[in-house]
C-alpha cells in the first residue's frame, strides 16, 4: 500500500522506502564527513607538533656533534663518529655475465634494475651480502638531507602491491598507521634513526628509481678506493645521491 499526500495523490510504498533510505544514507554520509573533518584537523595539529619535535631533535644532535669535535680538538685528539646504522645502496651495473648467486642477492636486496636504490640496516648479514655483490653496487651512509630529498622527491609507497606516489600523508597512514607512523616526517625519522619499525617502513617504500648521475660515473668496474665507483664510499654517497636525485 502507499500513503496519500495533501494533494490527494497516492505515493507508492516503494517510493517512500527509497526516499527514507536516501535520507538515511545522506545523514550517514554527513556524519562521516564531519568525523573525517574533525580527525583531519586533529591529525594536522599532531603532524605539525611532531615535525617541530623532530626538527629540534636533529638540531640538538648536530650541535652535540660540533661540541664533541671541538672538545676533542682542544684536547689535541680526534673525534671518531659512531658507527653508522643506516646504508643506502645503489645498483650501478647491469646483468651482463652475472653469477646466478649474485643475481639472487640483488633480487633479495630489491635491486632489480640499474640505478635502483634502497635503504638497509647495518648488520652482519647485510654486510656479508654486500661483499658478494660489491662490484655491482655502490653504498654509503646517507645523512638527513639525503633521506629527506629521496623520500620527498622520489618516494613511492607499496599499497595493496601497487606503486603509489607519496603525495599525501593519508597514503603513509593507511599502511603504517598501526605502527604510529602517520606522516612523511614520521617515515623519515623511522628510516633515519633505524627505529623499531624500520623493517615495515622500509618495506613500504618502493625501491627508488634514480636517474643516471649528472656528470656520469668514473669507472664502474673499479672499486671506489681505486678511483672507480663500486663498493663502499661511506659519507661520499651523499654527493652521488645529489647527482642522481
Amino acid at each position: 500500500m502507499g500513503e496519500e499526500v495533501k494533494t490527494g495523490v497516492l505515493v507508492p510504498e516503494s517510493v517512500l522506502k527509497k526516499q527514507k533510505r536516501a535520507d538515511e544514507w545522506a545523514l550517514a554520509k554527513a556524519n562521516e564527513l564531519a568525523v573525517a573533518k574533525t580527525k583531519k584537523v586533529a591529525d594536522r595539529k599532531l603532524i605539525c607538533k611532531k615535525a617541530r619535535q623532530y626538527a629540534e631533535e636533529y638540531e640538538k644532535q648536530a650541535k652535540e656533534l660540533i661540541d664533541l669535535k671541538r672538545e676533542a680538538r682542544l684536547k689535541g685528539g680526534f673525534y671518531v663518529n659512531p658507527e653508522a646504522k643506516l646504508l643506502f645502496i645503489i645498483r650501478i651495473r647491469g646483468i651482463n655475465a652475472m653469477h646466478p648467486t649474485t643475481k639472487k642477492i640483488l633480487q633479495l636486496l630489491r635491486l632489480r634494475q640499474i640505478f635502483n636504490g634502497v635503504f638497509l640496516k647495518v648488520n652482519k648479514a647485510t654486510m656479508n651480502m654486500l661483499h658478494r655483490v660489491e662490484p655491482y653496487v655502490t653504498y654509503g651512509y646517507p645523512n638527513l638531507k639525503s633521506v629527506k630529498e629521496l623520500i620527498y622527491k622520489r618516494g613511492y609507497g607499496k599499497v595493496n602491491k601497487q606503486r603509489i606516489p607519496l603525495t599525501d600523508n593519508s597514503v603513509v597512514e593507511q599502511v603504517l598507521g598501526k605502527h604510529e607512523i602517520i606522516c612523511m616526517e614520521d617515515l623519515i625519522h623511522e628510516i633515519l634513526t633505524v627505529g623499531p619499525h624500520f623493517k615495515e617502513a622500509n618495506n613500504f617504500l618502493w625501491p627508488f628509481q634514480l636517474k643516471a648521475p649528472l656528470g656520469g660515473l668514473k669507472k664502474k668496474r673499479n672499486h671506489y678506493v681505486e678511483g672507480g665507483d663500486a663498493g663502499n664510499r661511506e659519507d661520499y654517497i651523499n654527493e652521488l645521491i645529489r647527482r642522481m636525485n
